[in-house]
């Protein structure tokens, strides 16, 4: 199930399944109690959005344009400033809202109905265990998959659901079909966020949702793990504990895909670019509210790019190896780089695809604001391509 580009139609739609979430599951009083004091500086942030807009797309010239101004339309460089916004000024636990499941599964539900979809054609159903939660797509319910994605989502850790990520998903699995794969299934994990719980609840629940794919897959060779951001984080983290698990260690994934890594959780080299969204700072705090009290930010378990060993990297690395997708412009792309250094020592295979101007996790969002259909599947279409080279269908 291939969706065309979010309308504006599509934007009016999620604010209003957003607001009254809003209320429901933060309250009135919590919403005050932030926003009152925040509007004499939130407001005048709000409004220098459209001057800003206006100002870089049309009084400056192209030469000294951000270089994801140069490459994005209106709608895209648009939509991306009030993430940046967002992201910047306002507190996880509207994000939460904004990414949660009572607010994005209805706005799915929407956009399938605008193009003629009353279910999907690709079932998913609901995975509640003692130890993690999941959603489990597969192509047909009746047979085995051949081959199963394993997928964390991002968020910082503190937002996010895979019901926000439901329609990239969807599209993911569509295109394994398409490709070849008799019955491509896919697992997204929920795990818990922060502050409900911190690390290592997060890991011992990835852990739990790995053995329950390996309990569905025919063998683990035939499973592609990958996230994004904090997701990709959580995958890291979990080969690398994989590498020391008695019973695990011999039953590694195919392949993983790493979309964005958040590789160091606290380091010097996240810088603010002139084009991502991501904040720095606001970065540092969510991670830090993952690590907790209890952990080391250079713990190489928590935060994944403090392991600087090829030795541990080579018995932590998928059988296939890695395929890394990261914009040029992000403020995560240094740590990233580091680490393909370091991984391609350890004489695994190691692909990457940099996306020039790029910004963060811009494979899922592009799905959402590609102007085209081949600019909206291309992040995806690479994956795909990816796994077909080495896990043959």
């Amino acid at each position: 199930m291939i969706l065309s580009q979010i309308s504006y139609l599509d934007c009016i739609a999620f604010l209003v399944f957003l607001a009254p979430q809003i209320l429901l599951q933060i309250g009135l009083f919590p919403i005050l109690k932030w926003l009152i004091p925040a509007l004499p500086w939130l407001v005048p942030k709000v409004f220098a959005i459209p001057y800003q807009f206006v100002r870089e797309r049309f009084f400056v010239s192209y030469e000294h344009r951000t270089p994801f101004v140069k490459k994005a339309t209106p709608f895209q460089d648009l939509v991306i400033r009030f993430v940046r916004f967002a992201f910047a000024n306002m507190p996880a636990f509207i994000g939460r809202t904004f990414f949660s499941k009572a607010v994005s599964l209805p706005f799915l539900r929407f956009r399938m109905l605008r193009h003629g979809f009353v279910t999907s054609p690709i079932r998913w159903t609901e995975v509640k265990r003692l130890n993690f939660r999941g959603v489990w797509i597969v192509h047909d319910q009746q047979e085995q998959p051949d081959i199963i994605v394993y997928y964390c989502h991002g968020g910082g850790f503190s937002m996010g659901s895979s019901f926000f990520y439901m329609e990239f998903l969807l599209a993911w699995v569509s295109l394994l079909k398409s490709a070849g794969y008799r019955n491509p299934a896919l697992f997204a994990l929920e795990y818990t966020l922060v502050p409900d719980k911190t690390y290592p609840t997060q890991l011992h629940e990835t852990l739990a949702g790995y053995e329950h794919v390996l309990s569905l897959a025919q063998s683990s060779t035939r499973i592609v793990v990958g996230g994004d951001s904090a997701g990709a984080t959580l995958i890291l983290s979990f080969l690398v504990h994989l590498s020391e698990h008695s019973e695990l260690r011999h039953q590694k994934p195919g392949l993983a895909i790493m979309i964005s890594p958040w590789v160091t959780i606290v380091s010097p080299n996240n810088r603010n670019t002139a084009s991502d969204y991501l904040n720095s700072s606001s970065l540092e705090l969510y991670g830090r509210q993952y690590i907790g009290s209890k952990a080391a930010s250079t713990d190489p378990m928590v935060s994944p790019g403090h392991c600087k060993s090829v030795k541990k990297w080579r018995e932590a690395s998928p059988e296939q190896g890695w395929y890394f997708l990261y914009g040029s412009e992000e403020v995560l792309g240094p740590e990233t780089r580091d680490l393909i250094a370091l991984l391609r020592e350890t004489g695994k295979e190691v692909d990457e695809w940099e996306d020039k101007g790029g910004i963060h996790a811009w494979p899922v969002a592009s799905l959402y604001l590609g102007e085209t259909r081949e600019e909206r599947l291309s992040g995806l279409k690479s994956i795909v391509g990816a796994t077909k080279d080495t896990i043959p269908s």
